[in-house]
């Protein structure tokens, strides 16, 4: 209980506090606990360290990459998983979700020039606006190297073509 003065009389008026704690972290909000947050924050860390490294197709890293050798080394880097050599490798072997359920880390696809309707970039997400559903990611671009996009850029809103969760986590 606390008192606030009575601008009446001398006397204080005692005020029942609330028996209800304050939750004192977030954990609900941005997933299951410090463990998976520390592997996401090292993830995230790991390929911004590669931002402006150059694009060469075939590449696997650290000196140059292209997009699948990109999210290939940065998994491989800080969590010993392998998430596939190709794109469309990581787009077949991770688990599918809806663009609803992105989260950091989460490996997001688009068609390419040369590829038609099917896979052909893949990238990390590094935010998400979960009122939007835009998202941030990090890939390997051709033209400019390892960079951040938006999913609201014309060339990637028209070619986005789904996301992907790396399921392996879970058992780290």
């Amino acid at each position: 209980m606390s008192e606030i003065a009575n601008g009446k009389t001398d006397k204080p008026i005692q005020i029942q506090e609330p028996d209800e704690e304050e939750i004192g972290n977030f954990d609900f909000l941005y997933g299951n606990g410090d463990q998976d947050f520390d592997i996401m924050e090292l993830l995230i860390e790991e390929a911004f360290s590669h931002l402006g490294t150059r694009y060469r197709s075939g590449a696997k890293g650290p000196s140059a990459f292209d997009c699948s050798g990109f999210t290939s080394y940065v998994y491989k880097q800080q969590t010993g998983i392998f998430v596939g050599a190709s794109s469309r490798d990581q787009y077949a072997r991770n688990t599918p979700i809806r663009r609803d359920e992105i989260q950091c880390g989460d490996l997001v696809f688009f068609t390419s020039p040369n590829s038609g309707h099917n896979v052909g970039h893949v990238g990390i997400v590094v935010d998400v606006d979960p009122v939007t559903l835009e998202f941030t990611f990090i890939h390997a671009s051709s033209k400019n190297g390892v960079k951040l996009s938006s999913s609201t850029e014309p060339n990637y809103a028209k070619r986005y073509v789904g996301a992907r969760r790396i399921s392996e986590l879970s058992a780290l």
